[in-house]
């Protein structure tokens, strides 16, 4: 007499089979109650008119800080607004005086050298990563002139000279060159100013050779 083959074997595939097609389930159930998610969760943004969405986009941006027109403008390409779309909603946010290049460049200008001691070489490069240039940022550049800098870098070394205590002096020396250089300081500037600031602290001068800018 033929013997049944055993099928425990197969209830392990079967309770699988049936609880992924339960997940299934409930996942089309889930999309038809919510929203189509965005990253980080947020609902994607409904498709409209795209000069509406532009200016929703750009609204939204210019509520947490100023920004220059480029910012704006790449804000919108990300997005997908067609150009022609986006450089008129442009061109009516500067009409109304919610998109204004120089004052964001003076603006920009002051604060960055007040908090990070920038120097207007350092601060230039900024302004052209954002699309300002020409007269616009040379404009906003003079409010830094070269008596400005010259104490800017000072008050950045004076704040540095305590961490390089105790180290060699050409040590001290290059450390706080370097501090000045990657805010855009020239070197001969840098040179001056923290040979003074050492010199200040009774360290010997002798030997501290002054490169050319």
């Amino acid at each position: 007499m033929p013997v049944a083959e055993p099928v425990a074997a197969e209830r392990p595939r079967t309770r699988r089979r049936a609880k992924a097609e339960r997940g299934e389930e409930e996942g089309e159930e889930r999309g038809e109650r919510e929203p189509r998610q965005g990253r980080r969760g947020r609902a994607a943004e409904p498709a409209g008119d795209p000069a509406d969405r532009a200016r929703d986009i750009c609204l939204r941006l210019l509520t947490g800080a100023a920004k220059s027109r480029k910012q704006l403008a790449d804000a919108l390409r990300r997005k997908e607004i067609p150009d022609e779309v986006a450089e008129q909603v442009l061109d009516r946010l500067e009409e109304v005086g919610l998109i204004d290049d120089a004052a964001f460049a003076e603006a920009w200008v002051e604060s960055r050298h007040a908090v990070r001691g920038l120097s207007r070489r350092a601060l230039a490069q900024e302004l052209r990563t954002k699309g300002v240039t020409g007269e616009t940022a040379e404009r906003a550049l003079l409010q830094v002139d070269a008596e400005d800098e010259s104490e800017a870098a000072r008050a950045l070394v004076d704040r540095k000279l305590r961490s390089t205590a105790g180290l060699d002096r050409d040590v001290r020396i290059r450390r706080l060159v370097g501090v000045l250089a990657r805010r855009g300081y020239a070197e001969g500037l840098a040179f001056r100013v923290v040979r003074e600031a050492l010199a200040e602290e009774g360290v010997e001068e002798e030997g501290m050779e002054e490169p050319d800018d």
